[in-house]
């Protein structure tokens, strides 16, 4: 199966998966599950939770037990931009193509959808009934990923370094990168693999494997923010230079990192041949689709 189609396959099953999830608009209290609604189902790639299901059905596993990691690690992303489009941090007024949660509701709702959002991951993790035996796994690898030393920290860094550091010392932008998207795309393909049932070696190599594939997302956004427009790409373009944030265009210059995306995209190639995937591959293909996306 080609790449595009188990994405749009994943899109479609993540979607009625979420939903599920999710308290009832009209349960109370009703303007904070509405907001929940509003951000968790507003479209996006869901390019993570397919990861998820992917790994592991390529890895031998079902998509009963993908459900509950898949359903976990959107929520968890979800909850960070909300907070990341908060006026404290990036303040932006535009995402997936729709005003932000802050801007549709108010500010307050936007902080507390972030934390309810969050809090229900390691709800739907705890009370999987197909994974039973893999909760406490999932639940660790996923708040690795998204805590002080992963996304958190990356956040904190992308908030305090100033371009001319990445510029100046390109390890801690590429160390900011790691934080704050691979370690959550690294969690993906890890929990996809734990869901498979399969041993540590191989949920290694597919942590490396999301890692690789998260650099590259990362570096593939930081072009987009400069070429890209906001139909295309659901959110304001130019934000990381009218905030000052490095990235690896104002650090490489505009050639300099397409190349850099190039050296990403072949060290994530390498990584899906690790496990087994080479050209043609689903997992391997994912790469050519992520370097090659638009949006």
């Amino acid at each position: 199966m080609s790449a595009p189609r188990w994405l749009e396959e994943g899109r479609a099953w993540i979607e009625r998966e979420l939903a599920a999830a999710l308290p009832g608009e009209q349960e109370p209290p009703a303007r904070l599950h509405a907001a929940m609604r509003y951000a968790l189902l507003g479209g996006g790639k869901r390019l993570r939770p397919a990861l998820v299901r992917l790994t592991c059905l390529e890895l031998g596993g079902s998509e009963a037990a993908a459900r509950a990691p898949a359903v976990a690690l959107e929520l968890v992303h979800t909850y960070s931009l909300v907070h990341d489009d908060l006026p404290a941090m990036d303040d932006d007024a535009l995402r997936r193509g729709r005003p932000t949660v802050h801007v549709a509701f108010d500010e307050a709702t936007a902080i507390l959808v972030g934390d309810a959002l969050l809090t229900l991951a390691f709800e739907v993790l705890a009370t999987d009934e197909h994974g039973r035996e893999h909760g406490r796994e999932h639940a660790r690898v996923l708040a690795a990923a998204a805590g002080s030393r992963g996304m958190v920290g990356g956040q904190v860094l992308d908030l305090t370094l100033a371009p001319e550091d990445g510029a100046r010392t390109p390890e801690r932008l590429e160390d900011m990168h790691a934080r704050k998207t691979a370690a959550l795309f690294g969690a993906a393909a890890e929990m996809g693999a734990i869901a498979a049932g399969r041993e540590a070696g191989t949920r290694a190599r597919a942590a490396e494997y999301g890692r690789a594939l998260g650099g590259l997302f990362q570096a593939v956004d930081d072009l987009l923010d400069v070429t890209g427009d906001a139909a295309t790409l659901g959110k304001t373009p130019g934000k990381d230079a009218a905030l000052a944030r490095p990235t690896l265009v104002h650090a490489l210059g505009l050639e300099g990192a397409r190349r850099r995306a190039g050296e990403l995209a072949a060290s994530a190639r390498s990584r899906a041949q690790t496990l087994g995937f080479g050209p043609g591959a689903a997992l391997a293909e994912l790469v050519e689709l992520v370097h090659s996306r638009r949006a």
